[in-house]
């Protein structure tokens, strides 16, 4: 289930065809999902800006933290070149130093040159902490996982809820996951996709409703704060400066949905542009002329509703799952969902 399956229509733009990251056109997802016993419940989720080589042909980014309670890879380099040149992974926590060596691997397989004949590769990769349900220690994600991740990313609608790192994740205490949305602004297109596992119960708003304080008499696991990884796509052509202004305005959707960001909370965002290329040889750059500061605001628009309706849409299409040590992360009850809807004037 999604948030329109409900009959909702959040904001004021127009969604894509699939309301998926992958309505920007060249962007592909592909995701690892690892359901093992009763104590393995994570995975690995991969997003390509492009489906060429990115080494050879990178894309402008920017990044923004919220709150830096978290192992995000490569972001200082985003910071530095504005310019992201491997495909973006997101895992869990103590998979994260595996998951970007595997990556590692699999731009050298794909680029005898780097370490060679040019420099090395800043490896992107995101996390969550999944330990209420997964056997975090484990570290259960190896390097065939994350191939295949990548291997099989493709356009198109794109898998939510429990499915890569989303597998084991929480969202205000309830399951969480993953979620993905668009938004068409002009001749443009935003997309993003999130890594739910963050908030408390009591603090949930769905579209603006409070839903949280009224369902904390369902199952409650002692856990919450958690984290969310977020990477917003657009084919407008913007640089890293302006791409680093569209991942701040990720506090904007957060905020929609009750967050207050948490000591404890990870909240980073990844935004890239997917017209704007840089060839790794120098001579070879050409690009079309970048949207004016001016003409931003609708973009902004775009990512605060995108966001805001991912990471709704990975709250409503997640199962509850059993997980290690006898723990259940139960997801938020749709029919209780509906009924307050209708009392706050939603549906």
């Amino acid at each position: 289930m999604r948030v329109r399956d409900l009959g909702l229509v959040p904001g004021r733009l127009a969604a894509g065809e699939f309301n998926a990251i992958t309505d920007v056109p060249g962007v592909l997802v592909g995701h690892t999902t690892l359901i093992q016993g009763e104590a393995v419940r994570t995975g690995v989720t991969a997003v390509l800006p492009h489906g060429d080589n990115l080494f050879r042909e990178k894309v402008a980014a920017g990044v923004a933290t919220i709150n830096g309670f978290g192992k995000a890879v490569g972001f200082e380099q985003i910071r530095e070149l504005g310019v992201i040149e491997t495909p973006i992974l997101l895992t869990n926590t103590l998979n994260v130093g595996k998951v970007a060596d595997a990556l590692i691997a699999y731009m050298l397989r794909t680029n005898p040159e780097i370490g060679l004949a040019t420099g090395s590769i800043n490896p992107v990769v995101g996390e969550c902490n999944d330990q209420f349900l997964n056997d975090l220690r484990g570290r259960h994600v190896q390097a065939e996982h994350v191939f295949a991740a990548l291997e099989s990313a493709a356009g198109g609608a794109v898998a939510e809820g429990n499915v890569g790192a989303g597998t084991g994740t929480l969202c205000f205490q309830f399951k969480g996951g993953i979620g993905t949305a668009s938004r068409h602004v002009d001749t443009y297109t935003v997309g993003a996709l999130v890594q739910t596992n963050y908030g408390q119960r009591a603090e949930l708003l769905f579209l603006g409703a409070p839903m949280g304080q009224h369902l904390l008499d369902e199952a409650l696991p002692q856990v919450g704060g958690g984290s969310i990884m977020m990477v917003i796509a657009t084919d407008a052509p913007l640089d890293a400066r302006q791409l680093t202004r569209l991942a701040n305005r990720s506090a904007f959707a957060l905020g929609r949905t009750g967050s207050v960001g948490h000591h404890g909370s990870g909240d980073f965002a990844i935004a890239f542009s997917t017209t704007n290329r840089t060839s790794h040889t120098p001579a070879a750059r050409i690009n079309p002329p970048l949207v004016r500061d001016d003409a931003l605001d609708p973009l902004f628009a775009a990512v605060v509703e995108s966001l805001e309706e991912a990471i709704l849409n990975a709250l409503l299409a997640v199962e509850t799952l059993p997980g290690r040590s006898g723990n259940t992360a139960f997801a938020l009850p749709k029919d209780r969902l509906v009924e307050l809807l209708k009392r706050y004037g939603r549906l």
